[in-house]
């Protein structure tokens, strides 16, 4: 497939039929591995740097508006449906895990298999204005450093979310999960989660270098935007 296929946004037309996957997607190719992985390297020690002073703001305005850590530690799946640690600015109240399943027993805006709630009474002041900006991601740029994550993939979910996937969801972990990929540059949780992953699959698919830039020059204007963001 070649890249001019694959969507960056989704203006109302009908999303493209599920894509098949190749053996040989099951994993991080070398072809498309190395120049990926000095991009990332020096990609995320370069916003590192440039954040720090964005970063120290950040950290000082979480500490000060709420009680509890500055940032927020959380299991999630990765390549090859390995688990992982992420890390995030915290956005939510200290106990915001103990009342998480009484939340959702009661309601769930998440599509599929996500779970997610529109206004979360969890969340503080200063982090609805984080999660706005996608502020809160930032410190994701470790987990790219350390290889966790890529700059672009698939949203990585939580062991829970996992465990409700359909067969083919799971494709998605055929490579790295991303701070930014195509369904954030696309509508982010304003997607269905059928349409996610069938973008998600795309990507998957025709994952190169060129089509990674081409998702990092978008992100910027998505995130300004805040569609879907909560």
């Amino acid at each position: 497939m070649s890249v001019a296929r694959v969507p960056l946004d989704l203006p109302g037309a009908p999303v493209p039929a599920p894509v098949e996957v190749s053996t040989e997607a099951l994993v991080e190719v070398v072809a498309h591995g190395r120049a990926r992985r000095l991009l990332e390297l020096t990609v995320a020690t370069g916003l590192l740097v440039a954040l720090a002073p964005v970063l120290a703001v950040v950290a000082l305005l979480v500490k000060g508006s709420s009680r509890g850590p500055v940032l927020y530690r959380q299991r999630r799946v990765g390549v090859g449906g390995r688990p992982f640690e992420i890390v995030k600015f915290r956005t939510m109240r200290r106990d915001a895990e103990d009342h998480a399943a009484a939340l959702f027993a009661q309601r769930n805006d998440g599509s599929g298999p996500l779970t997610k709630i529109h206004a979360d009474p969890r969340v503080t002041r200063v982090g609805r204005v984080l999660r706005r900006f996608s502020l809160d991601e930032l410190p994701q740029l470790w987990n790219v450093l350390n290889g966790t994550m890529a700059l672009v993939g698939p949203r990585p979910t939580t062991p829970t979310e996992v465990a409700r996937f359909a067969d083919r969801d799971h494709r998605r972990h055929a490579v790295r999960p991303g701070i930014t990929g195509i369904s954030q540059v696309s509508g982010r949780s304003d997607l269905d989660w059928e349409d996610a992953v069938t973008l998600d699959l795309q990507y998957v698919a025709a994952r190169s270098l060129r089509l990674d830039l081409l998702i990092l020059l978008r992100t910027l204007p998505a995130v300004l935007r805040g569609r879907g963001a909560y």
